[in-house]
C-alpha cells in the first residue's frame, strides 16, 4: 500500500458536502476581496483607526509565522538530509534538484531582462533620484559570505542602538535570527547525523518530534490565512495605492507580467515536457501559492507546499522531505531572478548608466548562484542590494524601490512558491517516484482535507528506485 493510500485509511474521508461548504482557498479570496474593499474606504475615508487596524491584524499574521521560522527550518533541513539515507540515488536526485533550481532561474531572469530591455522602466519612471538615500547595509558577496558562517549555534544575531532623549542615553538591543545561518547549520547537522550512522538516532527523532509539533502549530496559524489575507491586503491598499505605485508603474507592471510569464507559461510548458498536465499541477499546487502571495514568506508557507507536493501531486515523501525546504530558502524565481534583473535596468536607467553585456551576464549569475540569499523571509532587499553592488551601481537605487515592495512581494513569492513545488515534481517524474494518480487527482480544495493537522506520523514509503 502506497503511503498515500495509508495516510488515507488512517484518516476520515470528509464528506462532499463538509468539503465544499465553504472550502478554505474560497475563505482566502473571500478575505482578499474584502481586504481590498476596507482598505479602498480607509483610504477614500481617511480612516485612520481602520488602517491602524488592518495594519495591526496583518502584522500579528505575519509575527506569527516567522516565530516558527526558527524550529521549523532548523528540524526540517535535518531530517529531510537525514531521510536521505532511505532513498536510493540520494545524490543524483539532489543533483538534479539543484540543476532544476538553476535552469528555471536561469530563464526567470532571462525573461526579467527582457521585459526590462523592451520596456525601459526606467526611463518612464517619475522619482526625483536627487532625493534617492538608503542608509542600509550592502549585499556585497563578501558579506554574504560572512553572513552564511554562524556566530553561534543559534543563529543568532543581537543589534545594539543607542537613543538619547532627555540628556539621558538609552540603549536598546535587539535579537534576531540569521536564517541562512540556520540553513547552514542545519545542513552541518543532518549530515553529521548521516556519518555518525544509529548514534545519531534519538537527535534524528527529536528533530522529527520538534518539525511534527512546529507544523502542526503552523498549520493552526495558516487556518486564520483568511483573516490574515484580509488584513495584509486591506492594509496595502489603504497605505500605498495608486499615488504611491504611480512614478513607478512600468516597473511594478514588469514585475507582475515578468512573474506572470514564468507562472503561467514557462512552469505549464515544463510541466507539460515532463508528460504533466499543467491544470493538474496548478490545481493540485494553487493552495501553497496562494498562500505564499498574502504572506509573502516562502518558508512560512512551507509546510503548505511541502503538503500539497506529497498529497496533491503525488511526489514521494522521502524526496519531497528535502526538496520542498531546501527549495523554500533557495529556490526563488520571483525575488532572485526577475526582480533584481528588472530592478537593476530600472535603476541604471535612473541613474543615467549604460549596462554592457558584461553587466547582464553578471546580472544572470548573481540571480542563480545568489539566491540563497533571498533566506526565504519577506522581501528581497539583499538579493537587489547584491546585485546592485555587483554590477557597481548605486545602492541609493534601493530607497526608490523599497517603498512599493510589499506590493511587488506579492506576485514575486507566489512565483518562488510555484517554482518550489514545480521542480520536485518533475525531478519526481523524471525517476518514476511520483504517483501519477495521485496527480491526477489534484484539485483545489484537497487540501481541505484534515490530513493537513496529521494525527499521526505519516505512513513511510519504501526506499526510492532509481
Amino acid at each position: 500500500m502506497s503511503a498515500h493510500a495509508a495516510t488515507a485509511d488512517t484518516d476520515e474521508a470528509p464528506t462532499p458536502e463538509k468539503r465544499n461548504r465553504f472550502p478554505f482557498w474560497a475563505q482566502v479570496l473571500a478575505g482578499l476581496a474584502l481586504g481590498i474593499v476596507l482598505g479602498f474606504i480607509a483610504r477614500a475615508a481617511h480612516l485612520g483607526w481602520l488602517t491602524t487596524t488592518l495594519t495591526t491584524a496583518g502584522g500579528i499574521f505575519v509575527t506569527l509565522l516567522k516565530t516558527s521560522v526558527v524550529p521549523l527550518v532548523f528540524t526540517a533541513i535535518v531530517v529531510s538530509i537525514a531521510n536521505l539515507r532511505q532513498v536510493t540515488n540520494a545524490a543524483r536526485l539532489a543533483l538534479q534538484t539543484l540543476i532544476g533550481f538553476g535552469v528555471t532561474a536561469f530563464i526567470a531572469v532571462c525573461i526579467g531582462m527582457g521585459l526590462g530591455v523592451v520596456t525601459n522602466p526606467g526611463q518612464h519612471a517619475s522619482v526625483d533620484v536627487g532625493s534617492a538615500s538608503y542608509s542600509g547595509g550592502s549585499g556585497t558577496w563578501l558579506d554574504f559570505l560572512n553572513s552564511i558562517v554562524p556566530g553561534n549555534v543559534f543563529g543568532l544575531e543581537v543589534s545594539s542602538q543607542a537613543e538619547q532623549a532627555g540628556g539621558n542615553i538609552a540603549i536598546s538591543s535587539s535579537v534576531s535570527f540569521n536564517v541562512l545561518q540556520l540553513v547552514v547549520l542545519g545542513i552541518v547537522v543532518g549530515a553529521a547525523c548521516l556519518a555518525a550512522g544509529k548514534q545519531a538516532d534519538p537527535v534524528i527523532n527529536l528533530s522529527r518530534s520538534v518539525l511534527a509539533i512546529t507544523t502542526k502549530v503552523v498549520w493552526w496559524i495558516i487556518r486564520l490565512a483568511p483573516l490574515g489575507t484580509l488584513a495584509l491586503i486591506g492594509k496595502a491598499v489603504s497605505s500605498y495605492g495608486w499615488g504611491l505605485v504611480r512614478p513607478l508603474a512600468t516597473f511594478t507592471i514588469d514585475v507582475y507580467v515578468g512573474c506572470a510569464i514564468v507562472l503561467f507559461i514557462v512552469y505549464p510548458l515544463l510541466a507539460k515536457a515532463h508528460g504533466l498536465s499543467p491544470l493538474k499541477f496548478f490545481a493540485g499546487a494553487w493552495p501553497a501559492i496562494q498562500l505564499g502571495f498574502v504572506s509573502r514568506s516562502s518558508i512560512g508557507t512551507m509546510p503548505v507546499t511541502e503538503r500539497v507536493v506529497t498529497d496533491n501531486l503525488g511526489v514521494s515523501r522521502d524526496y519531497a522531505s528535502f526538496a520542498v525546504p531546501f527549495g523554500a530558502t533557495t529556490k526563488m524565481d520571483g525575488c532572485a531572478a526577475i526582480y533584481p534583473a528588472l530592478a537593476a535596468i530600472t535603476v541604471a536607467q535612473l541613474f543615467g548608466i549604460h549596462l554592457t553585456i558584461t553587466d547582464y551576464v553578471l546580472i544572470a549569475f548573481v540571480s542563480v548562484v545568489g539566491s540563497a540569499a533571498t533566506a526565504g523571509l519577506t522581501g528581497a532587499i539583499v538579493m537587489l542590494t547584491l546585485t546592485l553592488s555587483t554590477l557597481g551601481l548605486p545602492l541609493e537605487g534601493v530607497g526608490l524601490l523599497i517603498a512599493i515592495d510589499p506590493i511587488l512581494d506579492m506576485m514575486r513569492t507566489a512565483t518562488n512558491v510555484a517554482g518550489q513545488a514545480l521542480v520536485p515534481t518533475l525531478v519526481a517524474k523524471r525517476n518514476g517516484i511520483i504517483d501519477m494518480d495521485v496527480y491526477n487527482a489534484a484539485s483545489v480544495d484537497a487540501i481541505d482535507h484534515e490530513r493537513a493537522e496529521p494525527d499521526a506520523e505519516p505512513a513511510r514509503e519504501p526506499a526510492l528506485a532509481g
